[in-house]
């Protein structure tokens, strides 16, 4: 079957979230006279960074709610298990401020988007809230680019679950093996769209060490993206994109 649709991850895929996690971090500590608590900013970074992973993992779990493991990320990160709520969610908005103000597409997202935009069908499938993701979508002036935006805090299941996946393709009204799912991970996005019957694409800016999860395909820029798709690999020849 030929693909017909695209899903895409969006942080760090289509959207730079590293450079602006870190510009806009920097200037939320220096802004709330927290970066002398450290041995560097650096490493307040990497202590945010830890504390969003430690987090995130029991959202995805289902032991918290979205907004719960955002309030104990701060509570963790200032060391100040009683902050009530409203302080907690107060502390988080000075830093999206911050955060947003360093948004940015990566150079290859528009052109990318441009050249598939009349042969494929787009969605975007994210580990997030749609509620954070369709506004960053609307803000970066693409949100039109896909038909349907799904998110796990509101589907109630986070990929690299199957049925994270197989809700998209519900929603498509498409089989997997007509949906290509491109994202950063190449395990939670790659190896996760494998299993659930899609076509896995990795997007390895970084060049990472290693072949990554077979059964995957591998690029390092969204520039090579039309012509893996046009390929249809998964059916014929073996694939020259790694």
């Amino acid at each position: 079957m030929p693909i017909k649709a695209v899903v895409w991850d969006i942080d760090d895929t289509i959207f730079d979230y590293a450079r602006a996690d870190t510009t806009g971090m920097h200037a939320h500590l220096t802004a709330e006279g927290l970066l002398e608590r450290y041995e560097s900013a650096e490493r307040a970074l990497e202590r945010w960074r830890e504390l969003t992973e430690r987090h995130w993992t029991r959202f995805g779990a289902g032991g918290v709610t979205f907004q719960e493991q955002r309030r104990d990320r701060v509570r963790d990160f200032m060391d100040a298990p009683d902050l009530s709520d409203d302080d907690a969610d107060a502390w988080f908005q000075r830093y999206v401020g911050h955060y947003e103000s360093a948004w940015s597409l990566f150079p290859d997202t528009l052109p990318a988007l441009d050249a598939l935009a009349g042969e494929y069908r787009h969605a975007v499938l994210s580990n997030s809230a749609l509620v954070v993701q369709d506004r960053k979508l609307t803000v970066l002036g693409v949100r039109d680019r896909f038909e349907a935006v799904l998110c796990a805090a509101d589907l109630g299941v986070s990929k690299p679950a199957p049925e994270a996946f197989r809700a998209v393709c519900t929603h498509l009204g498409l089989p997997p093996a007509e949906i290509a799912y491109v994202g950063d991970q190449p395990e939670i996005d790659a190896r996760g769209a494998r299993d659930a019957g899609l076509l896995g694409i990795w997007l390895d800016r970084g060049g990472a060490a290693g072949e990554g999860p077979s059964g995957v395909h591998r690029i390092r820029d969204l520039s090579e993206l039309p012509a893996l798709l046009r390929a249809d690999t998964r059916f014929g020849a073996p694939s020259t994109f790694g």
